[in-house]
This record gives structure tokens, C-alpha cells and sequence, in this order.
């Protein structure tokens, strides 16, 4: 054997070594990767894959050369099957999609990032051809992106009417000034203006209170709360808007409870919510404020004797900017806010909300306030 020969043998398994060694090196980077990678053939092949392809696709193993439409079955935002082949193998310059989705075996759904990048598998010019895909579970993100777009059309739409209402009452105002001058008449339109303005406010303060709970900078300062005197305070607030729509505020306080130990803005906050929705949605009777001790804290009930609510929308009274379509509901202003900011506030002093209710004959909210000292 000569020594070309010989020097060729060596250089031959010098670059075997060397692609083993650039082998290994990929697949420790792409298993250290937080996405799934699948590196699959022109026909759509199987050839490499890291860990996290297991977690995304929610299988125990997978074997090289498995086709990809095998393993991998998405479906778009209708639920409609898509060829992810077909999309693949079409594929001619780096491409991504986040409208995909991906269904697993228990029915749960998860969004997709999926990028596909056509390249080279192998070394050099006679490198294998096929593609490389990257897959990333983005149902958080969706979910938030839903939950952006949803806010800005629902506060849109919501600050739009009171608006529209103020500057058209104040410019009837105006103009019955300049024209005949009959009071009433300004100020039955300063009145309705005004209305609309106080419903701005109360939005502006759900958002603000909403925006701070999100973020989480909400102090929670325990203090000594006496309910007696919380319940006078809020009978005296809300007995002229309860009878100014015929309705009676009772209180049924139990003589051996003396004091909380919360925070009293919140507990306050979350008792008027209830309050100010009993009185708006209910058109005769009364509503009855209640408080009992019960262990480690006391219980806090608001009744009325309104329009109720169905068992469907009991389900989501609590979520962010839910309105009940009965008509009843929707000739009262109303941001959807009020109970989702409760939620919230409530959760902040660990305290626990339930609710019953019967359509056509009223509802009944109760909260737990734990003693937090």
C-alpha cells in the first residue's frame, strides 16, 4: 500500500471522525432547546428531533423515518384538518404561522409558532435536502392577544355611548339657552349628561383597580373593621338610590359579631359591588345586607329580590366584561367589569364568593372574609 494511500485512508476517517463529532454537537444544541425541532427529508421524513417534540406532540417515542403527517396533525383556528406535507413540501423560503393548533387526545387544544425553514441535512454540496421545523406552544400569548383585543373593542364601544350622550346633552343645553331659556329643559340635559359622566367615572376606577390588581401592586393592609359600623356606612351611601327606584335597604347583623380583621377598602369595595348590582337590577322589593361570624372569619350576604340570573350566565358572571343578554340587563349601563374586579379584590384578602340565584326571583351573593390576623 503506498503512502497516498495510505494518507487518503487518514484523511478519510479524519472527516468521519470530524462529522460524528459536528453530529453530536448539533444534537446536544437542539435537545437543549426549550421549542421542538424536527428535521424531516424532502419527503417529509423524520431524520432528526430534540426532547421537547415529545412534550409538544404529547408521544412517548418516535422513530427516524416515521412520516411527519403520522406524528404531527394540526388544525387551524376553524378546526379544520390541515396537510401539514402539503404545507411543508411547499415551502420555499423561511415561513411561520401562529394560527395553528394542535388538538391532543383528551380534547385539550394548544396554539402553535410553527417555523419552517427549508435546508441542506447533510455536509457539503452533496448534503441530503429536506426541511427543519420549529414548534412552540403559544396558547398563553394567544390567550393574552384575545384578551388585549377584546378590552380595546369592549372600552371603545363602552366609553363611545356615554360620550356620544354627554356632548349631546350639553350642546342641547346650549342651544335651549340661546334660544328660549326654559331651565327645565337645561336641566333635565345637564342631568342626563351628568349621569353619563358618572358612569365614565366608575369605568375609569374599575380599569384603574383592575389595572393594579394585574399588575399585582394592590396592598393588602389588615386593619380592625368593625361591621356594625361598615353596614351603617353602607346603608347610609345607598339608601337614596335605593329609594329612589321604591326599594328598602334591611340589615340582619348578628348581635354576637363585633369585628373583621382585613382590608377594609376592599371588603368595602366588593360589599358595594354587590350592592350597587342589587339595586340596579332589581325593580320592586328591597335588598337585605347580612353578616354572621363563622370560623376564622365572618360571612357577608347582599339579597335583593330582582330579576335573578339564568344558570347558563351564572357560569360566567364573574369573567372580564360579561353582560347577560337578557333585555333587563341591557337597558341599565354597565361595563361587565364590576364582579370580574370583585373576583379579583376578593382573591387578594383570600377571601371565597358564592352566589344563588332563581330567575324572576332574585339572587344572593355571599363572601367569606377570612380573618387575616
Amino acid at each position: 500500500m503506498t503512502y497516498m494511500s495510505l494518507s487518503l485512508k487518514k484523511t478519510a476517517k479524519s472527516s468521519l471522525i470530524n462529522e460524528q463529532i459536528e453530529h453530536q454537537r448539533l444534537t446536544s444544541l437542539i435537545n437543549s432547546m426549550a421549542d421542538a425541532v424536527i428535521a424531516v427529508d424532502v419527503k417529509g421524513r423524520v431524520v432528526l428531533y430534540n426532547g421537547a417534540t415529545l412534550n409538544i406532540l404529547d408521544i412517548n417515542t418516535l422513530k427516524t423515518n416515521t412520516s411527519l403527517s403520522r406524528i404531527f396533525k394540526p388544525v387551524d383556528k376553524d378546526n379544520q384538518p390541515v396537510d401539514i406535507l402539503h404545507m411543508v413540501q411547499s415551502t420555499l423560503i423561511p415561513t411561520t404561522n401562529r394560527d395553528l393548533r394542535l388538538q391532543y387526545a383528551d380534547g385539550s387544544l394548544i396554539n402553535l409558532y410553527l417555523s419552517i425553514a427549508p435546508v441542506h441535512l447533510g455536509y457539503g454540496q452533496e448534503g441530503q435536502s429536506g426541511y427543519v421545523l420549529l414548534l412552540r406552544d403559544i396558547t398563553r400569548e394567544k390567550s393574552l392577544e384575545e384578551e388585549r383585543d377584546e378590552f380595546i373593542s369592549v372600552v371603545s364601544h363602552e366609553l363611545r355611548t356615554p360620550i356620544t350622550i354627554s356632548e349631546g346633552n350639553i350642546s342641547n343645553a346650549q342651544m335651549i339657552v340661546d334660544r328660549s331659556g326654559d331651565i327645565d329643559m337645561v336641566k333635565k340635559a345637564l342631568k342626563d349628561a351628568h349621569t353619563q359622566v358618572l358612569f365614565l367615572a366608575d369605568m375609569i376606577n374599575d380599569l384603574s383597580t383592575l389595572s393594579r390588581a394585574e399588575r399585582g401592586t394592590l396592598e393588602v393592609k389588615v386593619e380592625t373593621i368593625n361591621v356594625h359600623d361598615l353596614f351603617m356606612e353602607l346603608v347610609r351611601d345607598y339608601t337614596p338610590q335605593a329609594k329612589a327606584r321604591g326599594l328598602e335597604i334591611k340589615t340582619v347583623l348578628d348581635p354576637k359579631l363585633e369585628v373583621v380583621y382585613s382590608t377594609k377598602l376592599y371588603v368595602r369595595e366588593i360589599l358595594q359591588n354587590f350592592i350597587t348590582n342589587a339595586i340596579k337590577y332589581t325593580e320592586k322589593g328591597g335588598v337585605t345586607l347580612s353578616a354572621k361570624p363563622v370560623a376564622k372569619g365572618v360571612e357577608f350576604a347582599v339579597s335583593d329580590t330582582g330579576i335573578g340570573i339564568s344558570k347558563s350566565d351564572q357560569e360566567r358572571v364573574f369573567d372580564k366584561f360579561f353582560r347577560s343578554e337578557d333585555y333587563r340587563t341591557r337597558q341599565s349601563n354597565g361595563t361587565g367589569l364590576g364582579l370580574y374586579v370583585t373576583m379579583k379584590l376578593a382573591r387578594l384578602i383570600h377571601a371565597e364568593i358564592s352566589m344563588e340565584s332563581e330567575l324572576n326571583v332574585g339572587s344572593t351573593f355571599k363572601i367569606f372574609v377570612p380573618n387575616l390576623q
